[in-house]
C-alpha cells in the first residue's frame, strides 16, 4: 500500500471516529445545550474533516463542512443559540457528510451527483437562514480604542500598532512619518493617533529629541510579521507593538484547537506558529521576564501575562494555547499507555493461542499416559502460564458496550420523531464488556428490538395520558455479567403484550392449534414465530412479522438465547444471554460410546449417578426424578447414533445442564471433566449439523464435538411432554 493510500485510509477512519463524535455530542446537547466543551467538539469535528479533506483536495466536503464550520463557530461564541431545530439540521448536515466523504473516497475524480449537491445546498440554507438573526453587533464582544476626542475606534478588523519612539531617534536619523509611508503599501492606514506623554514644558523641550507616540489603526491582510518588517530598521529606536484585529482571534483560536499535538511546545513558539506572535514579540516577553527575575523586587509573572500587558496578543488566545497545551499534556500521557493494534493482528494472536492450549493439553497427556512425575511439576507450571496467557489475550479484544449503546440514542430519537411520540432512551451497564466480535454481530439484532419497543410498546402520548401514564415513554438499555455470560436487556414501559392476540394470530397462522395448552412464557416466545406479528397496521419500521425469527437465530448463532418477560399495561422487558467470548471456553468433556462431546462448563449445574438414590428414571414419560422434581433428559449416545463398542461402559451418569430458567439431563457413559476449549468452526460440509455448534482438536489429536445446550434443551422438554401427552 501507497502512502496516499495509508492516508487516505487514516482520513477514512478519522472521519468516520469523528462524525459519530459528533453524532453523540449532538444527542448530548439535546438535555445540555450549554455544554460549552461539547460545543467545543462539534466545532473541532468539523474543522478536523475540513482540513484533512483540504490535503486531498476533496472540494465539496470542504465546501459544506465550511459552512456547517462557521455556524458551529457562531454557536461557541455566544452568536447563536442550540435549539431542537438547530440539532435536527446538524444531525442531517452529519449523515450528508458521511455522503460525501464515501463520495469523494469512491469516486474522487467525479463531479458531485445532483442529488447530493442539491441536499448539500438545502443544508446550507437550512443552517445559515437565521444566522444573520443571531449576530451581535461588535461592541458587545470587542474593545474599542478610544481616541483622544472621545470617540471610538473599532478594532474588529483592524491591526493596533503602537510606536513609541526613543529620546534619540531623530538624531538616529529616524524619520516616523517614513514609516507611515510604507505601511500604506500594505493597507490602508484608518486612524492615528498622536500622544506626547514624555514632551517637557516650554523651553525645557529639546527640539532635536522625539517625543512622539502613535497608536495605528491598520487594515491588512498581510501577517504579523509582514507588519513588523516595516519598522525593522527602527527596532533599535522605537519601542514596537502590533496587535492583531480582535476577528483574528476565531482563526488564532481555530488554529490552536487543530494544532498537531506534535507541535504543541512553549507557549511562545504555539503563538508564534498561528502568526499571533513574531519572535520578537516572544524575546521581548522574555528579557522583562529576566529582568523581572534578576531584580527579585516582585514576583516574575508568567511568559503569557507578560505578552497580554504588552498588547502583543489578546487574553482568549493566550488561554486557548495554554488550554491546549494542557490537553496536550494529558493526552499524551494517556495515550502513552496504549497502542493500536490491528484487529487482525489481534485474531491472529487469539488462534495461536488456542493451538497452545491443544499443545499443553497434548503435553499433559504424554506427562501422564508415560508416568512421567519429574515433568509433572514442569507441566503444572506450563499450564498455569497457557492459562494466563489465555486470558490476557482474550481480554485483550474485549470492549465495552456502551459505545454501541450510544449509538441507539439517534435511533430512539429518529424514530421518536417519526412515530410522533415522546421517548426516552436510558442506558445502564454501559462499562460491561465483551468480546469485539459479539459486540459487532449483536448490533443489528439490538437495532430491531429496539425498533420494535419504539412502535410496538411504546404508546403515543395521548395513550399514554389515558392510562395515566407520563406522555413521556422510555426504553433502558441495560448490560450487566452472569454466569460467565453477558445479560442485555431491552426494557420499555409501554403497554406490555397481549396474549389473546398472539394466541390467535397462532392459531389463525396454523403455529398452534386451539387447545394449545402453552404457558404465558411459550405464549410470548411466539412471537419469534416467522411471519407472526400483531400489528394492526405495518408500517415501514415493523409490523410485518418479518425479523423477530431473523433476530432470533442471529442471537442462537451467537450460542446465545432471547426470552421475553411481559406485563400488560406496564410493559416488556426482552433479554439476550451471550457468551462472552467466541474464541476459547471453559468446558466439561463427557464421553458415550467412545464419542466424546463439550459442554460449556458454565450451563454444567451437577452430575449425578443414574443409579443414585437421588434419581429414578421414568422410561415412559422419558423423565427423571431428581430429588422430587421431573428433569427431562436425553441419551446422547443415542440421540447423535453414536456406534456401541463391545467396552461400552453399563454405568451411566446424568449431566444436569441449564440455560436460563431451563434444565434437562444429558445421560453419558463418562465423566472426563474439565477441559480448556479452543472452539473451531466446523466448516461448510458439517454447518448445518443439528445443535453441534463447533468442535475442538484433543490433546491425541481427536476431535470433541460442542454441543449447542439450548437446543438440546428444548428437544428434551418437547419429548416429555411428546410422551406425556401419550395414551397410557
Amino acid at each position: 500500500m501507497s502512502e496516499f493510500d495509508s492516508a487516505l485510509k487514516i482520513f477514512a477512519q478519522e472521519s468516520e471516529q469523528l462524525l459519530q463524535d459528533m453524532e453523540s455530542a449532538l444527542l448530548t446537547l439535546e438535555s445540555d445545550p450549554n455544554d460549552s466543551e461539547t460545543i467545543n467538539s462539534l466545532f473541532r469535528a468539523m474543522h478536523t474533516i475540513k482540513g484533512s479533506a483540504g490535503l486531498f483536495g476533496f472540494n465539496p466536503i470542504i465546501a459544506f463542512t465550511h459552512e456547517a464550520e462557521s455556524v458551529l463557530d457562531k454557536v461557541r461564541n455566544g452568536e447563536r443559540h442550540i435549539d431542537a431545530g438547530l440539532i435536527s439540521v446538524l444531525l442531517d448536515s452529519k449523515d450528508h457528510t458521511t455522503k460525501l466523504v464515501d463520495h469523494c473516497l469512491n469516486c474522487p475524480d467525479a463531479p458531485l451527483p445532483d442529488d447530493l449537491a442539491a441536499t448539500s445546498s438545502l443544508l446550507i440554507e437550512r443552517l445559515t437562514g437565521k444566522s444573520q438573526a443571531h449576530t451581535l453587533q461588535s461592541s458587545d464582544s470587542l474593545s474599542p480604542l478610544h481616541s483622544e476626542g472621545g470617540g471610538d475606534i473599532s478594532l474588529d478588523d483592524s491591526w493596533l500598532i503602537s510606536l513609541d519612539f526613543k529620546t534619540d531617534a531623530l538624531r538616529n536619523g529616524m524619520d516616523p512619518l517614513s514609516f507611515l509611508r510604507y505601511l500604506k503599501t500594505l493597507g490602508e492606514i484608518k486612524d492615528v493617533l498622536t500622544f506626547f506623554p514624555d514632551m517637557p514644558k516650554d523651553a525645557e523641550m529639546d527640539p532635536e529629541s522625539c517625543y512622539l507616540h502613535f497608536k495605528i489603526v491598520f487594515n491588512s491582510d498581510a501577517s504579523k510579521q509582514t507588519i513588523e518588517a516595516v519598522f525593522e530598521f527602527a527596532a533599535d529606536d522605537c519601542d514596537i507593538k502590533i496587535l492583531p484585529p480582535n476577528s483574528k482571534i476565531d482563526t488564532y483560536l481555530q488554529l490552536l484547537d487543530a494544532m498537531d499535538e506534535n507541535h504543541v511546545s512553549l507557549l511562545g513558539d504555539m503563538l508564534v506558529q498561528i502568526g499571533a506572535l513574531t519572535p520578537n514579540d516572544v524575546n521581548h516577553a522574555l528579557t522583562n521576564q529576566a529582568h523581572a527575575r534578576q531584580t527579585d523586587i516582585e514576583p516574575v509573572k508568567p511568559i503569557g501575562e507578560i505578552l497580554v500587558e504588552q498588547q502583543v496578543v489578546q487574553q482568549p488566545v493566550v488561554e486557548q494555547a495554554l488550554k491546549k497545551q494542557e490537553q496536550t499534556k494529558q493526552k499524551i500521557a494517556t495515550e502513552s499507555n496504549y497502542i493500536r493494534v490491528d484487529a487482525g493482528k489481534l485474531g491472529h494472536l487469539i488462534n495461536l493461542v488456542g493451538e497452545l492450549v491443544i499443545s499443553s493439553a497434548a503435553m499433559n497427556l504424554i506427562v501422564d499416559r508415560h508416568g512421567l512425575s519429574d515433568a509433572g511439576d514442569v507441566a503444572a507450571s506450563m499450564n498455569s502460564l497457557v492459562n494466563a496467557i489465555r486470558d490476557t489475550a482474550l481480554e485483550l479484544r474485549m470492549v465495552q458496550i456502551g459505545e454501541t449503546f450510544s449509538r441507539f440514542r439517534r435511533v430512539v430519537r429518529d424514530v421518536s420523531n417519526e412515530l410522533g411520540k415522546e421517548i426516552e432512551l436510558k442506558i445502564y451497564g454501559g462499562e460491561t464488556e465483551l468480546d469485539k466480535t459479539v459486540v459487532e454481530k449483536i448490533n443489528d439484532p439490538l437495532t430491531h428490538l429496539i425498533r420494535n419497543s419504539l412502535d410496538h410498546g411504546i404508546e403515543s402520548p395521548e395513550q399514554r395520558l389515558a392510562a395515566g401514564k407520563p406522555a413521556q415513554g422510555s426504553v433502558q438499555l441495560n448490560a450487566y455479567h452472569e454466569s460467565g455470560h453477558i445479560v442485555i436487556q431491552i426494557a420499555d414501559d409501554g403497554a406490555g403484550l397481549n396474549s389473546e392476540k398472539i394466541v390467535a394470530k397462532a392459531i389463525a397462522n396454523g403455529l398452534i392449534k386451539p387447545d394449545h395448552g402453552l404457558t404465558q412464557q411459550e405464549i410470548y416466545n411466539l412471537i419469534f414465530a416467522a411471519g407472526l406479528s400483531t400489528k394492526e397496521q405495518a408500517t415501514n419500521l415493523s409490523g410485518r412479522g418479518v425479523g423477530m425469527d431473523v433476530v432470533k437465530k442471529n442471537i442462537e448463532a451467537l450460542r446465545g438465547s432471547v426470552s421475553i418477560d411481559s406485563t400488560p399495561g406496564e410493559g416488556t422487558t426482552i433479554s439476550i444471554q451471550l457468551p462472552l467470548t467466541l474464541a476459547i471456553i471453559d468446558g466439561f468433556m463427557v464421553g458415550t460410546n467412545e464419542t466424546r462431546y463439550i459442554i460449556p462448563l458454565n450451563m454444567v449445574a451437577e452430575c449425578i449417578e443414574m443409579d443414585s438414590r437421588e434419581c429414578e428414571i421414568n422410561e415412559v414419560e422419558h423423565y427423571i426424578n431428581l430429588r422430587g422434581h421431573a428433569l427431562p433428559y436425553l441419551r446422547l449416545g443415542d440421540y447423535f447414533h453414536s456406534p456401541k463398542t463391545e467396552n461400552a461402559k453399563k454405568r451411566e451418569s446424568v449431566v444436569v445442564v441449564k440455560f436460563g430458567q431451563d434444565k434437562a439431563g444429558f445421560v453419558v457413559d463418562a465423566l472426563h471433566g474439565e477441559h480448556q476449549t479452543v472452539i473451531k468452526p466446523l466448516g461448510k460440509i458439517f454447518e448445518k449439523l443439528k445443535y453441534i455448534t463447533g468442535a475442538t482438536v484433543l490433546g491425541d489429536g481427536n476431535v470433541a464435538l460442542i454441543l449447542d445446550v439450548q437446543g438440546l434443551i428444548e428437544t428434551a422438554i418437547n419429548k416429555r411432554k411428546k410422551n406425556a401427552a401419550l395414551p397410557a
